[in-house]
């Protein structure tokens, strides 16, 4: 989420008020179509997972050199999906307290439900644990859409299914809250795997995996597989959840090879995009235009979220290519469902929507594709006989967010130790045996800029000390001004902007 975030989850419970309002709203287009329904199978996910658990010992070793992690013990350790979130199990405190831990790349502080609230079954309680500390420092987290703050602590946690081992880590045990647990979600806490910028309430409250690499000394990697796609929603089918591997990268979870992108700075996972293509028709952007704020890769949203010009343009050259032109507005930006007949499924209207992402080498770029399974997406049974869809895309404020719904279709690898963000095929997003998403390259990027990530920091850094440098010069002329012509007044300002606030709204999404 990041920090951001959270987008995320309010769309989960938008979209479940939606569902229960939606029969005033939707609009159906009748498409006369084959209504041979489409066999939504898992099985092919789950036969690839399951042939190699044969040979674990050596796979073990192939995945990781120094052979202290099995990770095919940790496969589907996550559960859950791109509307509620993907989450795994935790067990906080001495005796472990089991905890149901939301998983999210966009925010960097590790935080548990430590009073009841309406929408989650239990919470820690940190009078139970007899390792539990406080810290006497409170601590506020602001997301896109909701907030929470709570009390920072130090206290004794192990994953059941993660590296063996008990880690010692900050905890903000969240007292207070406002939109930020929602009705249908069945996670507990929030885990940010993001970098130590992000922290709050600043960073110097050592992020869980920074926390986790040092203690148990695994590799600086983790890699992420969200499984949620391509499952209709209200199929009985239960879904795969998902994987979170800490500590390197399992084979059998991806085909193919893994791209990477280098990760251009170190808060969010933030990453260069270099152009955007919605079927063969190329936006034709500035490049700049795709970073304008960031451009980041967030587990904790829902939806692929686009800068206003970027969002603008791509639902043109959708309506442009779609072979629907008479789509209500109201679908695009996300207050309406569009929905057919029953097994009219609406996918092959659409075109792919594929992202170009700089190379480590710099002067090439390799493309992500995903199928509009991935963005059209269908909705829990509305009526008995219509299967509706939302947009899996919207307009975003501060920059460009990579979330579920994109990320559904990969594997990321989360390389901290080289710094960059690998992206290989996922096994899991498959659907009657069709692959919903394409990595393809190297391409050249020669004719891009050199440069398209609007780099705040480390020119930041530059501007910041000139400015520092010529305030302290103001600051001197101003003093001996006001010593010359203001010898006896005294100046009041009640207006100082003391509050946080715009910080955190700038740097939490």
């Amino acid at each position: 989420m990041a920090h951001h975030h959270h987008a995320a989850f309010s769309i989960g419970a938008f979209v479940l008020t939606l569902c229960a309002g939606v029969s005033e709203g939707y609009f159906t287009i009748p498409l006369k179509l084959n209504s041979g329904k489409v066999n939504v199978s898992s099985s092919l996910g789950l036969a690839s997972l399951r042939s190699a658990t044969v040979d674990a010992k050596v796979l073990s070793l192939a995945s990781d050199p120094t052979g202290q992690v099995n990770f095919l013990d940790l496969v589907n350790n996550l559960q859950g999906d791109s509307g509620r979130g993907y989450y795994i199990e935790m067990a906080i405190g001495t005796p472990g307290q089991t905890v149901n831990i939301l998983v999210d790349t966009g925010s960097s502080n590790f935080a548990v439900a430590a009073a009841a609230h309406p929408f989650i079954t239990h919470y820690f309680n940190t009078a139970l644990s007899s390792t539990y500390v406080p810290t006497d420092r409170t601590v506020t987290v602001r997301y896109t859409q909701g907030n929470w703050e709570g009390e920072l602590g130090i206290d004794h946690v192990s994953i059941p299914k993660g590296p063996n081992g008990t880690i010692t880590i900050n905890i903000a045990a969240i007292l207070s809250s406002q939109g930020f647990f929602l009705p249908g979600i069945n996670w507990q806490g929030i885990l940010g795997l993001a970098y130590p910028m992000l922290a709050r309430p600043d960073s110097s409250v050592e992020p869980f995996f920074n926390s986790v690499v040092k203690q148990l000394g695994i590799p600086d990697v983790f890699s992420l597989q969200m499984c949620g796609a391509g499952l209709s929603a209200s199929s009985s089918v239960e879904p795969l959840g998902g994987s979170l591997i800490m500590g390197g990268i399992e084979p059998t979870l991806y085909r193919g090879s893994v791209w990477y992108t280098p990760i251009i700075e170190t808060w969010y996972y933030q990453v260069e995009v270099l152009k955007l293509e919605v079927g063969d028709q190329n936006l034709d952007l500035d490049c700049k235009e795709y970073n304008m704020d960031k451009a980041i890769v967030d587990s904790g949203t829902t939806l692929l979220r686009l800068p206003v010009n970027v969002f603008t343009a791509v639902v043109s050259a959708i309506t442009r290519s779609s072979l629907i032109q008479d789509f209500s507005t109201g679908f695009w930006d996300g207050t309406k469902l569009a929905c057919w007949l029953k097994g009219e499924t609406p996918w092959r209207f659409f075109p792919n929507l594929s992202i170009y992402l700089r190379a480590t080498n710099t002067s090439q770029s390799f493309r992500i594709t995903i199928l509009p399974q991935l963005y059209i997406q269908p909705i829990t049974d509305v009526d008995g006989t219509l299967d509706c869809f939302r947009f899996g895309i919207s307009a975003s404020a501060n920059g460009l967010v990579i979330g579920a719904t994109v990320m559904e279709g990969f594997y990321v690898v989360f390389d901290r130790s080289q710094q960059r963000l690998g992206f290989a095929l996922s096994n899991c997003a498959v659907s009657g045996g069709v692959a919903l998403s394409e990595v393809a390259g190297p391409f050249s990027a020669a004719d891009v800029a050199a440069d398209c990530s609007t780099r705040m920091f480390k020119e930041s850094v530059m501007w910041v000390v000139s400015y520092a440098l010529m305030a302290v010069c103001a600051l001197v002329l101003i003093i001996l001004l006001l010593l010359l012509v203001l010898p006896y007044r005294r100046r009041h300002r009640s207006d100082d902007i003391t509050d946080e606030s715009s910080l955190v709204r700038n740097r939490i999404k």
